[in-house]
């Protein structure tokens, strides 16, 4: 439970997810598979939704307290990756808190796009603390009926 317990930002340390590609010292220390979970992560997952209308994709997701300087969008060929970071204003204590479900810190996350879009026309907006990325989708090639000769 405490491995989605930081998952979704319902701990008192951050909620982060670490990828790393290359072969684990643990494992060549035969250590359970498990023992990543209990690592410590560097970076939060944001969540998001992603819906289409008949023009475009839609993404939304919920970064109260994010300043729009703060964010990075940027898209590489059909990946979409968001990150930003949620800064919180004063210093509490640890002992302080009775309850630390808020995530503050950095945050990212990367989406391949179902279809093709028009980076060009790409936008995004905030608005009560909800960012929307409007990715209007490419013409897509229609399918052409290839005969075969004899």
């Amino acid at each position: 439970m405490d491995f989605f317990r930081k998952l979704t930002g319902l701990n008192q340390g951050k909620a982060n997810i670490n990828v790393n590609t290359a072969p684990s010292s643990k494992a060549a220390d035969n250590q359970p598979e498990e023992q990543w979970l209990a690592d410590d992560y560097e970076e939060g997952q944001l969540a998001i939704d992603v819906y289409q209308s008949k023009d475009a994709i839609i993404v939304k997701s919920t970064i109260a307290g994010v300043k729009p300087d703060d964010i990075d969008i940027s898209i590489n060929n059909d990946l979409l990756t968001i990150r930003g970071t949620r800064k919180m204003d004063e210093q509490i204590s640890t002992e302080d808190y009775f309850y630390q479900e808020c995530y503050w810190g950095s945050f990212s996350r990367s989406i391949i796009l179902p279809v093709e879009v028009k980076p060009d026309q790409i936008e995004a907006t905030i608005e009560n603390g909800v960012l929307t990325i409007f990715l209007p989708k490419a013409q897509t090639a229609k399918q052409i009926e290839v005969k075969i000769k004899e």
